[in-house]
């Protein structure tokens, strides 16, 4: 964010939104894969040596993998800490902030950093310099870990190939809370024993933690995980077990979290948001655990300890533990008790889509504060929303900025809010755009401005225009009206309503008019917008039509009824093309003829 605000860089506006205003391109990529600044690259390179380039290749990877991917970048006082895969041998680095080409120290990136470009990771600097890394330490991508190095603790990690512990994790983010650090992540439920089911948690350690003597020696013994429940209500609740981003407001104790459905099932997404308390409140619950490999996994009948973390100029949690309290920590490490939400329903909900990111801003409006979230999707675009406990305002879509030209979609790979510029900066796979978080000067007329129903913007009885409040000549006289959603124009699919009733109606047959009963239906809940999809299906439904019948051709002529002398012939036909239905009228004539 530092080196951010100093870039003043001309705006290209090229890129459409549905409603809003146009945006500004920031900076993006050339030809040449650098990021240009009038002309003067601002770009660093920093690629793997031509030896281990080669060796990376001579153990099959492909060139393209054979790469060096920054995948931990944090700010460490007057210092960036960058780690990058480095063509499968992970390395780090520690450059002067304000001058990323000066390397201050170079060090080793295992347990720091995956070796695969496709693993992910995430990692945090306390700030005693400890670092704490939640990613896959070993070539083959078999051993997960959480690791702490640097600073002055020991270095402590996981149990090694213990699946119980982390199964199968796929990392998300982690943060210096306090006592804690609390790391985010979705694994395989080593718990649920009925098919493979991926679950949502937060695992906490201490910051004061040593590990244990003899057993659990370089191990965490403080190591907590808990589930985080995201759920529809209902008698049969719907889960949204996947959690994908999450964003920590310190102001508020507040973590919010991205949750989706399965890849392989039907697209849904939502938002739910935790209080500190709640998490605290789990972990300071019951254990669940198993007996052994075979038997369930069920509470924790016994009063067990819970091992407390002390103050951070303790020499440790676990200084006197015992061998049955570090027996205890091998196998008490899963919390009974799901953290549950704030509200008993997600914040937002979304179906047929996928959310990817999500950061928060709290907004002062003209009697209350509000978070806005801005929330990146699979397809390139921002949903605005309000997070609100009132049921009149939650979910409430504010805007949708489509970023990308028509017909191309990737997802949103990075947000961040930088206050000091009120900008959202975005990150997308070959540029940043910049994006202003108060645009309130796009509307023009009183009633377009608090239509909108933005936190940011109110209309300026004296100033007679759109303002935020910082701007406005009084607030006795800045008004705002956010009691409801607004009616925005987002990129909605199509879906129909329900059937009318089956009433009465006509249709031609032949020269004749019969009836039929019609019912049907229309594509309006809701109506396609800003550019969603038609419906797909039947508008219109007839059953029980009457119909006239029709008689078939005659049958041929019989053989003679004798073979000698005065016989006769007969042929036939019927009344069954088409049969009369539903009270349609019946063929008029002979069915038999003689000769």
């Amino acid at each position: 964010p530092k080196t951010l605000s100093d870039l003043s860089l001309e705006y290209t506006e090229r890129v459409s939104i549905c409603s809003s205003p146009k945006i500004p391109i920031l900076a993006e990529e050339t030809p040449q894969g650098e990021y240009q600044r009038r002309g003067t690259s601002i770009a660093i390179e920093w690629g793997p040596e031509e030896d281990t380039r080669k060796a990376c290749q001579s153990k099959g990877k492909t060139e393209v993998e054979c790469q060096n991917y920054i995948r931990v970048l944090l700010i460490n006082g007057k210092k960036i800490f960058a780690c990058g895969t480095n063509a499968f041998s992970p390395t780090c680095t520690n450059r002067q902030l304000g001058n990323l080409s000066h390397v201050l120290d170079k060090i080793n990136g295992v347990a720091r950093c995956p070796y695969d470009p496709r693993h992910n990771s995430t990692a945090v600097i306390t700030s005693r310099g400890e670092l704490y890394a939640a990613t896959v330490i070993d070539f083959s991508g078999r051993d997960p870990a959480i690791y702490r190095s640097l600073g002055n603790g020991p270095p402590l990690r996981t149990a090694q190939y213990n699946s119980k512990w982390l199964n199968e994790p796929n990392f998300i983010s982690a943060y210096d809370i306090g006592l804690f650090v609390y790391f985010f992540f979705r694994e395989n439920a080593v718990e649920h024993d009925c098919g493979k089911t991926i679950y949502a948690r937060i695992g906490r350690v201490c910051k004061s933690d040593i590990g244990g003597r003899f057993l659990l020696e370089d191990t965490w013994t403080t190591f907590m995980k808990a589930r985080l429940n995201c759920s529809r209500s209902g008698e049969i609740p719907f889960y949204y077990n996947e959690l994908q981003s999450t964003f920590y407001l310190p102001e508020q104790d507040l973590i919010y979290g991205i949750f989706t459905t399965n890849v392989n099932s039907i697209a849904a997404s939502a938002v739910c948001a935790y209080n500190l308390s709640a998490i605290t409140q789990a972990f300071n619950g019951p254990f669940r655990y198993q007996e052994n490999p075979r038997s369930t996994w069920l509470p924790a009948s016994n009063p067990i300890p819970n091992f407390q973390c002390g103050s951070l100029g303790d020499h440790g949690p676990n200084e006197n533990l015992t061998e049955r309290s570090l027996q205890d920590a091998q196998r008490f490490f899963l919390m009974n008790d799901v953290v549950q939400p704030v509200t008993v329903n997600p914040l937002v909900t979304h179906d047929n889509m996928r959310f990817s990111k999500l950061v928060v801003d709290i907004v002062q409006g003209r009697d209350t504060l509000y978070h806005v979230m801005y929330i990146g999707t699979e397809h390139g675009t921002i949903l605005k929303t309000l997070s609100s406990e009132t049921k009149s305002l939650r979910g409430c879509y504010l805007e949708e900025l489509q970023l990308l030209p028509p017909g191309k979609q990737e997802p949103i790979r990075s947000l961040q809010i930088l206050h000091s510029d009120r900008s959202l900066f975005v990150g997308l796979n070959g540029m940043v755009l910049k994006i202003p978080l108060e645009r309130c000067f796009s509307y023009k007329t009183e009633q377009s401005c608090l239509g909108v129903r933005d936190p940011y913007c109110g209309w300026d009885l004296r100033k007679r225009r759109c303002t935020t409040i910082e701007d406005s000549s009084n607030m006795s006289l800045w008004s705002q009206n956010i009691t409801e959603c607004p009616v925005r124009n987002l990129t909605v699919d199509g879906e129909f309503g329900l059937w009318s009733p089956w009433q009465l109606c006509e249709h031609t047959d032949k020269e004749a008019t019969g009836s039929c009963m019609c019912r049907s239906r229309s594509c309006d809940c809701p109506a396609p917008r800003c550019g969603g999809r038609e419906c797909a299906g039947a508008r219109i439904e007839v059953a029980n039509c009457s119909r006239n019948g029709g008689w078939t051709l005659w049958s041929s002529w019989a053989p003679c009824s004798t073979t000698c002398g005065i016989g006769f012939q007969v042929r036939q036909r019927s009344c069954s093309n088409p049969t009369p239905r539903y009270g349609g009228r019946v063929c008029v004539g002979q069915s038999r003829e003689e000769r």
